[in-house]
């Protein structure tokens, strides 16, 4: 299970969904999407664009958990 901890890193380093957006070059309704999990993935080139402006690692964005079965 991939568990999204966008909206704690951004809470962390004081970006709202705006300023995330004007930093990274991003669509606001991109970032929300990700923020509510309402994607089906994320490109490189997103996390790459969003570690930068947040200065964090991926991890930091998302995290894997094994399914508890």
């Amino acid at each position: 299970m991939i568990i999204i901890k966008l909206k704690e890193t951004m809470k962390e380093k004081n970006f709202n969904i705006t300023e995330l957006a004007e930093a990274t070059g991003m669509h606001r309704n991109g970032i929300s999407k990700i923020l509510n999990e309402k994607n089906n993935g994320i490109e490189f080139d997103t996390l790459n664009k969003l570690c930068t402006v947040l200065e964090c690692d991926v991890s930091d964005i998302v995290q894997f958990t094994k399914d508890e079965k």
